[in-house]
């Protein structure tokens, strides 16, 4: 591999590094526009075994917002990222797989007592990506919880 290819693959893991850090900001400050701004036109999201849905990027940052609201304090922990480059059905160098595991604690709007989360839950994100003109953006997200604890009835 050359410098110049090993540069551009080093920029390219920097970048989607920064839209899954993005993805997981825009769903903590509950900001749907910039949610909707990092998928493809034809991006989907699938949140069904966390209990959500499944559909295009508008309607899941729809839904998002609705079940989220309840909740004054969200956090999304994405981590262990593995990044794999070109492995979409029409590679042309400018796809990308990740896998990421996550933690996300969330705490009730107006709860009392503990500052301990009222749920907590994990499993792992597989984001499909696509490079466009503007970047980097997600053409697919699939959430598959592994698990969640919750401190009493929600």
């Amino acid at each position: 591999m050359t410098q110049r290819a090993e540069f551009a693959t080093v920029r390219d893991r920097l970048a989607v590094d920064d839209l899954v850090t993005a993805y997981a900001v825009a769903l903590d400050d509950g900001d749907w526009t910039a949610y909707h701004r990092l998928f493809t036109a034809d991006g989907r999201a699938d949140y069904r075994s966390a209990g959500g849905i499944e559909g295009d990027a508008e309607r899941v940052a729809a839904w998002l917002a609705g079940s989220l609201a309840r909740f004054a304090v969200r956090q999304h922990l994405i981590v262990n990222r593995r990044v794999r480059f070109g492995v979409l059905e029409h590679d042309a160098g400018d796809t990308a797989r990740v896998g990421a595991d996550y933690l996300n604690p969330l705490r009730l709007d107006g709860a009392t007592g503990s500052a301990a989360p009222d749920l907590v839950c994990g499993g792992r994100f597989d984001f499909g990506l696509l490079r466009t003109p503007d970047g980097w953006r997600l053409r697919e997200v699939v959430v598959h919880e592994k698990w969640r604890r919750s401190s009493g009835p929600l």
